[in-house]
């Protein structure tokens, strides 16, 4: 069985955004759906993220999208997709060191609470009663949110193409795109190893590589400027369960945070640590990583001390000068849509934003509360940088 020779939207990037647009076109009933992946599904930046979903940002737009992602979305996303994917509310933790810090956290809580995000400010032995094992002493205060959670990755971009092929998409793994066919500002056809594919509807959701495939649309590569860097995960053997569930992090201990996986109960663990990669095929771990990440981790929870750690891996941040992804239509070239750069933030953003984009497509607008003028890709060009999206974890 060879590959389909033309359908109605091609999109590029098999991750969580990619699979996420692909099911939303089916269930709107676009019959001719491709979805192209130069490796396997999730091998980008879903399948080495760190699993967390949250409502607490430090801006309207990304609070109001995540709070629809989560309410909406997450909430319900195994029932919809027929298949567990392991959402749980575990909740997200940051920890104030500082007075100036704990100040910070009620503008941010005010903010959220504004728009219907139940974070509070939680004194540390409150912190403790969640975290157990947390050195509380450390910390003055922390905002919590319990409706902030966590999925499987693997399962989430499982789920989404299942339901997606089921649906009638014809989905192409190790399938690298070589080209796009563009004339007179009209999208034609994309190239891949295996043959064209003749479309009009393009959409990149190649994340840190979207500036490649703008470049075959004929753009700059710095259109939408996305860098990659790498950020690392190491993690521990099982613990028991009930630890330390929800993603605990001080922001001012270089955004290191310790999470238990929901899957297995081995505890993640990051820090800050951004490396440019030396090409875009540079997942290697690095030894001064581990020695950074494991040191926060154990001032955090002392007790991680006498746990053993069993892996470690790289995954890229794709991220844009704000830190805030580029979503939407782009103008120069009919028909092209971008949902890439999301600097972290891809996974827990990829219901919502796969329902926005598929909805942009099929009727120009969504109901999805997604400020387009936030993420317009066209913001970097015209030197429109918002204010920077909160980056752990």
């Amino acid at each position: 069985m060879g590959m389909k020779s033309k359908a109605e939207v091609v999109i590029i990037g098999g991750g969580s955004t990619g699979t996420s647009i692909a099911y939303h076109l089916a269930k709107l009933g676009v019959e001719d759906v491709v979805l192209l992946e130069k490796n396997y599904l999730g091998s980008g930046s879903t399948f080495r993220c760190a699993s967390g979903i949250r409502a607490q940002f430090t801006d309207e737009a990304n609070i109001k999208l995540q709070r629809y992602n989560i309410e909406k979305r997450w909430k319900h996303l195994s029932e919809e997709l027929e298949y567990d994917v392991h959402f749980k509310q575990t909740g997200y933790l940051f920890l104030a060191t500082t007075e100036e810090e704990i100040e910070a956290f009620k503008q941010n809580i005010k903010l959220q609470n504004k728009f219907g995000v139940p974070t509070r400010l939680i004194t540390p032995e409150e912190a403790k009663e969640i975290v157990p094992p947390l050195n509380a002493e450390a910390f003055l205060a922390g905002a919590w949110n319990p409706e902030d959670g966590k999925a499987c990755p693997f399962r989430v971009v499982h789920a989404f193409a299942r339901k997606a092929r089921e649906m009638g998409v014809e989905i192409y793994e190790h399938t690298p795109v070589t080209g796009i066919i563009v004339e007179n500002g009209e999208i034609k056809g994309v190239k891949t190893e295996k043959g064209v594919i003749k479309t009009g509807i393009v959409v990149n959701a190649a994340n840190a590589w979207a500036p490649i495939i703008n470049e075959m649309a004929g753009l700059s590569r710095d259109f939408v400027p996305i860098k990659p860097y790498k950020h690392q995960i190491a993690k521990t053997e099982p613990i028991a369960p009930g630890q330390i569930e929800p993603l605990t992090c001080p922001p001012a201990w270089n955004d290191s945070y310790v999470i238990q996986d929901g899957e297995d109960g081995g505890v993640i663990c990051g820090t800050g640590l951004e490396k440019e990669p030396t090409s875009l095929d540079d997942v290697q771990p690095t030894y001064d990583f581990l020695r950074e990440v494991l040191k926060w981790a154990t001032r955090i929870i002392p007790a991680l001390k006498y746990v053993h750690v069993v892996r470690q891996w790289a995954g890229f941040y794709a991220k844009t000068p704000d830190s805030n992804p580029a979503i939407g239509r782009i103008q120069y070239v009919d028909e092209l849509y971008i949902a890439a750069g999301f600097s972290g933030h891809g996974f827990m953003m990829a219901p919502g934003v796969g329902e926005a984009i598929a909805e942009l497509i099929i009727k120009g607008k969504s109901k999805v509360p997604l400020d387009w003028e936030w993420y317009d890709p066209h913001r970097f060009e015209r030197g429109e940088l918002r204010s920077a999206a909160f980056q752990i974890g």
